[in-house]
């Protein structure tokens, strides 16, 4: 069984909640000295005192898995290895550093984050005093849910309880929620006239004007839309003070971000109030994950269901740890969250060899894959099309692949798992974070060279694999 190392992590557990390693060692009934050895990867951590650090800090074992350092040292490796350092930096370094001092390679990427945002300005400025490095708010964003889990227990319990409260039954939910604003808020939901141009190019999906105390939902959105825009006018209704304490422990760079991670947490709950969390995990469960099935139980899109999916982190009742995945044509992810350490690439795109692009050429039907990661990881991968709301003729139709990944040992609670062989790893596809952070250098798809190898030319050679690389 593989040891778990995880002192930093702990530590940082513990320092946040303002206890000194004498208060934690009491309460998890084990000596002062044991704790401080813990703290310093000199001990690993038992399986007795895990149990007790989950239970104390509402945080799953998973918080505490090598996943989690493997995403480190490939946003490390993305950021050292990509420029020149006039010297070489070892992939043992980058792994001690990644383990030993998360927190400091967390800053050398958030530096390198932005080194790389102030060339991209320069790069697009005439004059470069005009340029700034704040990072990208929806990227600080991405993190700040990522560091959560994508799981924030408070909202979820609030949500659960007021679904109860007012009678959100399957099927009933649309109008419990237009009942609730009425009587509660004074506040009338109404469809958009016709489709309203915000700041003369956006068609606006929903409209809320304090004033006229009215919620205007555009005709374009589905029943199960409407639904889920009258549940976030809820959160920002009633959730307001709850939201802002969950910001407040946060520090983000610009008030871009923190306006949308405000909107990202009320969106949160509205999932949470429309698929309430223990009705929606036991019919997981039930259904053994299967998406389509649960929409259609629950009255919503197949795109609601995957997401509510990646946030079933709950002590004690635990879904299984999903990441989930928007991607438009052009390889774009718009949209992300991970209760896992699966790293995305943040440059050179996404690998060619992920059955997120096989998805497009078979829409509406699901594609199962299991791939590796270059770590030896395997993921085990569903992918379907979605197209988002009705357009009118001559428009073009906005088409998305979702997907959502496990690892591969809690496969076997998905159905998705039938026929599909788990324990064989040859019949994995071998896939990797993008190019530019890929080790398979006898991959002929890659579409970069790798960053920090030596490209091996040779007129008097060829290879079948693109950017060979020297031994």
């Amino acid at each position: 069984m593989e040891k778990t190392f995880a002192g930093a992590r702990l530590r940082r557990l513990r320092e946040d909640r303002g206890m000194t390693q004498v208060d934690l060692a009491r309460i998890l009934v084990i000596s002062s000295s044991y704790l401080n050895q813990i703290e310093h990867d000199t001990r690993p951590l038992t399986a007795a005192v895990l149990m007790r650090i989950s239970e104390l800090f509402g945080v799953d074992a998973a918080f505490f898995a090598s996943q989690e350092t493997a995403r480190t040292f490939s946003e490390l490796r993305e950021a050292l290895l990509t420029e020149s350092l006039g010297g070489s930096v070892s992939s043992a370094e980058l792994h001690d550093l990644a383990t030993g001092m998360p927190e400091l390679a967390e800053a050398v990427i958030g530096l390198h984050r932005r080194y790389r945002r102030l060339l991209d300005h320069v790069e697009m400025s005439n004059d470069s005093r005009t340029a700034t490095i704040d990072e990208d708010p929806h990227q600080q964003v991405r993190d700040f849910f990522y560091r959560h889990q994508n799981h924030f227990e408070e909202l979820d319990r609030e949500a659960e309880a007021t679904a109860e409260k007012i009678g959100a039954r399957r099927g009933q939910v649309r109008g419990a929620l237009r009942r609730h604003l009425e009587e509660v808020h004074r506040v009338q939901v109404a469809p958009m006239e016709r489709d309203v141009r915000h700041l003369d190019s956006h068609v606006e999906m929903h409209s809320y004007i304090a004033d006229e105390r009215t919620l205007y939902l555009s005709s374009q959105l589905r029943a199960g839309q409407q639904a889920f825009r009258m549940a976030t006018q809820v959160a920002l209704l009633e959730q307001g003070e709850l939201i802002e304490r969950i910001l407040l422990a946060e520090r983000f760079e610009s008030p871009e971000a923190r306006q949308l991670a405000r909107i990202g947490l009320a969106n949160h709950y509205a999932g949470a109030l429309i698929l309430p969390y223990a009705r929606f995990y036991r019919a997981a469960e039930k259904f053994r994950y299967d998406i389509e099935l649960l929409a259609e139980h629950f009255g919503v899109g197949y795109e609601t269901v995957a997401h509510r999916l990646s946030t079933l982190q709950r002590p004690g009742a635990g879904g299984v740890p999903f990441i989930f995945v928007r991607v438009d044509r052009a390889g774009n992810i718009s949209k992300r969250q991970s209760a896992t350490g699966f790293h995305f690439s943040r440059t050179g795109g996404t690998c060619p060899l992920w059955n997120i692009y096989e998805a497009f050429g078979r829409p509406g039907q699901v594609v199962v894959q299991v791939a590796a990661m270059p770590d030896g990881q395997r993921y085990l991968w569903v992918a379907r099309t979605v197209t988002r709301n009705r357009t009118a003729f001559g428009e073009p139709v906005r088409t998305f692949v979702i997907g959502l990944g496990c690892e591969v040992r809690h496969a076997p609670r998905l159905v998705y798992s039938r026929g599909v062989a788990l324990d064989d790893p040859n019949a994995a596809v071998p896939i990797g974070p993008g190019c530019r952070t890929c080790d398979r250098q006898n991959c002929s798809q890659r579409g970069a060279p790798s960053i920090g190898k030596h490209l091996a030319i040779d007129e008097a050679h060829s290879t079948f694999v693109p950017y060979p690389v020297e031994p």
